[in-house]
């Protein structure tokens, strides 16, 4: 099979992130998040430890973690720019919906911790790939908040757990041209004996 004629090697050359606050309205449906979710879900997975979970962020609880972070960003911050509070209150609300991928990797007698994190890290293109699958556009991003504890206590995180990934995905508003990628040229060796 060529590659022309394999629609997985054609979605995969084809991805590129369309950014956040252009993932408009309509997002996945129900089954469609549950499917893409499915999906996200099935990475390597040393010991079949599941070192991640979904914390889905969707309607009206999109706003309102806006506004409770960008409270939370004046409180931090009280000479933050306006723009930069502007901006937060309308982060998670501008995309249809935002999926936080949460790594619970943790020390384990015989599963590395940095498999773990890896783990969760292929669980974030996953969801990404599978929302460009259904033809939708996504943005894997971190931000502030996913390294500020008390941000992660208005999300219910554990205090062990961190945010691999805020997966924003939604109908992009426009067609977006692809950026240089690295030439393999560059990044590229061949180990020999």
């Amino acid at each position: 099979m060529t590659d022309a004629a394999n629609p997985t090697i054609e979605l995969l050359s084809a991805r590129r992130s369309v950014p956040a606050n252009a993932l408009a309205e309509p997002g996945p449906d129900a089954g469609q998040l549950e499917r893409m979710l499915t999906v996200a879900a099935r990475v390597p997975d040393h010991g079949k430890l599941a070192p991640w979970r979904f914390v889905v962020i969707e309607g009206g609880a999109r706003k309102s973690l806006d506004l409770r972070l960008a409270a939370l960003l004046k409180e931090l911050q009280p000479d933050a720019p306006p723009q930069r509070v502007a901006q937060q209150e309308n982060l998670f609300s501008g995309s249809a919906l935002v999926v936080a991928v949460v790594s619970r990797a943790a020390p384990h007698v015989k599963i590395p911790e940095w498999e773990q994190v890896l783990s969760a890290g292929a669980v974030c293109m996953n969801l990404v790939v599978a929302a460009n699958a259904f033809g939708f556009g996504a943005q894997w991003l971190t931000g502030w908040a996913a390294y500020e504890p008390r941000a992660l206590e208005i999300l219910g995180l554990a205090p062990q757990e961190k945010i691999a990934g805020f997966i924003h995905v939604g109908a992009p508003t426009e067609r977006w041209s692809d950026r240089p990628r690295p030439d393999l040229a560059e990044i590229v060796t061949r180990w020999s004996a």
